[in-house]
């Protein structure tokens, strides 16, 4: 082996991936958690789902009112 050899070898094998690690880890660190418009989106979904749910409990009680044996029904076809 040569003079140069071992240290490239040290250098390819230990520090390079070290170095690698170290840096994704403290990115990792940097983006953990919920950005601002991550807590948007999630704030935007929860209020379609509310308005959705109510839909929901809207038609059924219309459904109720209508047709009174509907959920029965719809578990012998299911």
């Amino acid at each position: 082996m040569s003079f140069l050899e071992v240290p490239l070898i040290l250098l390819f094998a230990v520090v390079i991936p070290l170095i690698v690690i170290f840096h994704y880890a403290t990115e990792m660190k940097k983006t953990k958690g919920l950005t601002a418009q991550d807590e948007a989106t999630l704030d935007e979904l929860r209020k379609l789902s509310e308005k959705l749910e109510d839909r929901m409990e809207t038609l059924e009680r219309i459904l109720d009112d209508e047709v009174p044996d509907w959920r029965s029904r719809r578990h012998d076809t299911l």
